[in-house]
């Protein structure tokens, strides 16, 4: 692996970017994570910035390359990689965002690509998108928890700091890494019901829109994802009617939440 697999297509001026992140997969309950960067990335109208070049870091057996149909016919393969765009919002700072699929290896020397960009872009404030699953009602808002460099941070947002101790993913691994590297990092996780195994998950996603942009201070339509978010919570609420099992199983959480 070489530091050549970090290519910019421009190398734009920024003032005071902030970088967002996100990794399908096992960072990634009902695409939540991914989901919301994808959708801020959309909705200020984000440009291509560079890549990461993943052929260092993917087993293509588990990611494997697709094929298409390019011009004129002639059959292209597309790899995957981690893509990286920037938006420039008016009177904001500069975002950065980053995508792609959760590395399978050499997880330290991707870190170390995604500190060369930080570095090359002079980035000091980092947010970490996940979404995990938990037992919690459907029905119910929901909630989003995480840690910061910045402990004030949670509070003025009404974020439940984190305790968890266990197994992480490259989310985690690279929270760590850029707070060594002396970055203000901050990372939010969205905590979906495991009984409900549709993706993606909108309201996943929408919790953690709300949570970056009260953070960031976005002004951000929520609208789509809102009008996304009803009519899923309508389905889960008919298919939980439909399974005597499941509905049995919901009410026993809300029962254990009036105890407590």
């Amino acid at each position: 692996m070489t530091l050549n697999a970090l290519r910019f297509d421009v190398q734009p001026a920024f003032e005071d970017p902030v970088l967002m992140l996100a990794f399908e997969g096992w960072n990634d309950a009902g695409e939540s994570a991914t989901g919301a960067v994808r959708f801020l990335s959309d909705s200020f109208q984000s440009a291509p910035l560079g890549r990461i070049d993943c052929q260092d870091f993917y087993d293509f057996t588990v990611r494997r390359p697709n094929v298409r149909i390019g011009q004129e016919g002639v059959r292209e393969i597309a790899w995957p990689d981690f893509e990286l765009r920037f938006a420039a919002i008016p009177d904001r700072p500069e975002l950065v965002f980053g995508v792609g699929a959760e590395p399978h290896l050499r997880w330290r020397s991707f870190c170390d690509l995604v500190v060369r960009a930080v570095d090359t872009l002079s980035i000091r404030r980092a947010v970490l998108l996940g979404g995990f699953l938990a037992d919690v009602l459907y029905s119910r808002p929901v909630r989003v928890s995480g840690f910061s460099s910045e402990p004030s941070l949670l509070g003025e947002l009404a974020v439940e700091p984190s305790d968890y101790e266990g197994p992480t993913g490259i989310t985690g691994v690279l929270a760590d890494r850029l707070r060594a590297e002396g970055l203000e990092v901050t990372s939010l996780w969205a905590g979906l019901p495991h009984y409900i195994t549709v993706t993606p998950n909108p309201r996943g996603t929408l919790a953690l829109v709300q949570t970056a942009a009260e953070l960031l201070d976005l002004p951000v339509d929520r609208t789509p994802l809102e009008r996304d978010s009803a009519a899923f919570e309508r389905n889960v609420s008919e298919l939980v009617a439909a399974d005597p099992a499941l509905s049995e199983y919901v009410k026993e959480l809300k029962r254990r939440e009036f105890a407590q």
